[in-house]
């Protein structure tokens, strides 16, 4: 839960996908075997940080869909409202925060694609985690930020403070 006047977002790059098929369009690509093991140890990750969302922007493609499957199934508390938005499928950093500014929920988790999920997450904070991975967002990469706001409608670019940020042993 985050205290009233307060908005947490968690930033998640999909876990890493399958390229053993060529003629697939890009948008179809599921996950591989280690990107399934990434989501799921996100999945943990998340939960054993309380870190639950209540609603969640995802990107159409298969792998970000996929990658939501994984993670929900952790053990959550509550299932969010999940709104899979094209307009997430290899979004830039305006088209991110566009999508962050309808959102309703206070604890949000967006899952995307880079590179615009690397540049919008740079943008969040003034300090951003000193972590070599934070600069490239390797795949199931995950930032978690909270602002001072009462509505996404709010948010601006370095207003957030870091809480923390995540890649999987496995490297998604």
């Amino acid at each position: 839960m985050t205290p009233a006047g307060h908005r947490r977002l968690i930033l998640t790059r999909h876990a890493k996908s399958a390229w053993d098929d060529p003629a697939l369009e890009d948008h179809d690509r599921p996950l591989n075997t280690r990107g399934r093991r990434a989501a799921l140890e996100l999945g943990e990750w998340l939960d054993s940080r309380g870190y639950e969302p209540d609603e969640v922007l995802c990107s159409t493609a298969a792998r970000t869909r996929e990658t939501w499957t994984k993670i929900a199934a952790a053990p959550l508390e509550v299932m969010p409202e999940v709104q899979y938005l094209r307009a997430l499928y290899q979004a830039s950093p305006v088209e991110l925060v566009e999508a962050l500014k309808g959102a309703t929920g206070d604890c949000v988790m967006i899952i995307g694609h880079n590179p615009g999920i690397a540049a919008f997450a740079a943008s969040l904070s003034a300090r951003p985690p000193i972590d070599p991975d934070f600069a490239r967002y390797p795949t199931a990469a995950t930032l978690v930020v909270d602002f001072q706001i009462e509505s996404w409608a709010d948010v601006q670019p370095g207003s957030g403070s870091v809480l923390d940020f995540f890649v999987p042993s496995g490297r998604g």
